[in-house]
């Protein structure tokens, strides 16, 4: 592990993966790992349990993660990789709630898809978790508590700032683009390369919709004539 993402998701943190991956930094871990990975989600779990994790087995073959989960783990994290970097990526708290509430908060859990992550025996044990964490756990059950859920934001800021060496850490917004990133890293700009952006709100509502056809088709099976 090179590079240990200590910014909550919604922070362009899917743009980071794939700008991370551009500049070497072989596999980049993401929230959307879980969907592909679902044994991992034994891993996480035993993470918010308190329970013993070999943090080097779940990231066997990843070079950097950013976003939850590894996120609310980034103490360990920097125990487990001593020598990784940490990058702390940001953005206006009013922007941030307003992007996670209209996504991963409300999109997660309207019908028909709430239902079906419960239903679907690997994805029921992956939102179980991943409230745990994130909803649960960093937010203790009150994200539509405005108000809060930006102090909570803001407070783990400031506690990343105060537990992370300041040689170790680089607090980023990904509209500065390739320049602070590539200087931390200490590579090479990419050249004649855009800095990726991915997965604005309609992106990911559009997401949301295509896992959701991908679910419901195999359910679905025409009446014989």
């Amino acid at each position: 592990m090179r590079l240990i993402g200590a910014g909550f998701g919604r922070t362009g943190t899917k743009s980071l993966q794939a700008a991370l991956e551009e500049l070497g930094l072989r596999r980049c871990y993401h929230m959307t790992e879980l969907a592909n990975n679902p044994s991992h989600v034994d891993h996480w779990a035993d993470a918010v349990a308190g329970r013993p994790v070999d943090w080097k087995r779940l990231f066997q073959g990843y070079e950097a993660t950013v976003d939850w989960p590894g996120c609310t783990f980034y103490k360990e994290l920097m125990v487990a990789f001593p020598d990784a970097k940490v990058l702390l990526s940001v953005r206006d708290p009013e922007k941030w709630y307003e992007s996670a509430y209209n996504t991963i908060y409300s999109g997660l859990r309207a019908f028909p898809f709430n239902v079906i992550r419960y239903a679907v025996p690997h994805l029921r044990r992956m939102a179980r978790t991943v409230d745990d964490i994130i909803w649960d756990g960093t937010f203790k059950g009150r994200f539509d508590d405005k108000q809060f859920a930006i102090e909570v934001y803001n407070r783990h800021i400031e506690d990343v700032k105060k537990h992370v060496p300041a040689e170790r850490l680089l607090v980023y917004e990904v509209k500065e683009g390739w320049e602070p990133l590539c200087r931390f890293l200490g590579v090479e700009v990419p050249k004649d390369k855009p800095f990726p952006r991915l997965n604005d709100t309609a992106d990911f509502q559009k997401m949301i919709r295509g896992r959701l056809k991908s679910v419901l088709l195999p359910w679905h099976k025409p009446r014989p004539s």
